[in-house]
């Protein structure tokens, strides 16, 4: 027996996660100039980071020798401030993806399941999968959660069910008198993980008062990032909020200094800076406008999103998309979510948007 037949089969049977091609790797293959391309494939913050994150990094530049505070205490105490939460309330991640994993090390084995919706984030089965569990997919309502759907399929042996809200890839987003209706249903034995990395976007009449239901439900878990709407990405850098009790036993299965200086630093100095959230969300308001009403006058359909993204309906998604690249416009395929027909956008600067939008009428008017 060869030494990798010896890795359990159900690590074995996991197709990686794939993410947005990068630019320069376009730049490679199309031989185009990288600063010709445009990418709006990773649902990443076209205005960057906050220029007081971008101070901060430099401020503490001069320590990355230094190991990072693995109890996070200046990030943590920002987080208190800003939610209202305790310390002990607070688990940091590797950006959301890595607490997501953490949830499922630490409630996930082999004759466990866990539940999730058709055309759900990517990682749920692949973290669920690589925890030796089983996975159950309930069917999608219109691209989005079915939560009826989700109670009834709970089984016996089910630890966790993962919710995003709003969804990506499809942007679709679930009410908060609908999700508080769903967690009062739940067990408190199943650990309800409330992935809400796009929450940022959210106008205030449409966010769920999420953080309040932690008094009355021990088994909820909330995900964010600031990888998204704060524009530290390339840092890698998030938080979970939940019962002391839950994230205890989340801390026994995270990596020491699992978030490093930088971000830590970053993330303080980007909470602080409200103005530039707010261009930020402005920008992808004014943007998804753009983007959506270009599409309406191309006659192509899409998924009405709470994102920083849209998905299209543009048929022979694989031409298309390739057709996208050869004039250096990357965005996101959705055949592996089960959406062979759509192609994902992220929203981008007006001049961005325009060029995908030109790119797109183009390819739809090539032969294929």
């Amino acid at each position: 027996m060869e030494l990798c037949d010896r890795s359990p089969s159900y690590v074995r049977a996991i197709a990686p996660y794939l993410p947005g091609k990068p630019i320069a790797e376009l730049a490679r293959e199309m031989h185009l100039a990288e600063e010709d391309i445009v990418k709006l494939a990773s649902n990443e913050n076209p205005l960057g980071a906050s220029p007081r994150a971008l101070a901060a990094i430099e401020n503490v530049l001069m320590e990355v020798a230094r190991y990072p505070d693995g109890n996070g205490f200046l990030l943590k105490s920002a987080l208190v401030e800003k939610y209202g939460v305790a310390l002990n309330q607070i688990i940091l991640g590797n950006g959301s993806n890595d607490l997501l994993e953490l949830a499922a090390r630490a409630f996930l084995a082999p004759g466990t399941s866990a539940v999730y919706s058709q055309y759900a984030f990517a990682v749920y089965p692949l973290a669920t999968q690589a925890a030796g569990a089983r996975g159950i997919e309930t069917p999608a309502h219109e691209y989005g959660h079915d939560l009826k759907a989700m109670l009834e399929a709970i089984s016996a042996d089910t630890r966790v069910i993962f919710i995003a809200n709003p969804n990506n890839p499809t942007g679709t987003l679930l009410g908060g008198v609908e999700l508080a209706h769903f967690l009062d249903q739940v067990p408190d034995t199943v650990l309800v993980v409330l992935d809400e990395a796009y929450t940022e976007y959210l106008p205030e009449s449409q966010r769920s008062n999420s953080i309040a239901w932690l008094q009355k439900h021990p088994n909820l878990l909330i995900t964010r990032t600031f990888s998204k709407a704060y524009g530290l990405a390339g840092l890698r850098v998030g938080f979970a909020l939940g019962r002391p009790e839950l994230v205890d036993i989340l801390n026994r299965v995270r990596q020491p200094f699992n978030v490093n200086s930088l971000a830590q630093a970053a993330a303080v100095a980007a909470m602080k800076d409200e103005a530039f959230l707010e261009e930020c969300v402005e920008i992808n308001r004014s943007g998804m406008e753009q983007i959506t009403s270009g599409l309406a006058r191309m006659g192509l359909s899409y998924i009405p999103s709470a994102g920083n993204f849209v998905a299209v309906k543009v048929g022979n998604a694989a031409a298309i998309n390739h057709s996208l690249l050869k004039q250096g416009v990357i965005v996101r395929p959705t055949a592996n979510y089960g959406m062979p027909e759509y192609l994902r956008v992220s929203v981008g600067l007006k001049t961005e948007n325009a060029r995908f939008l030109q790119a797109l009428e183009h390819s739809l008017a090539a032969p294929n």
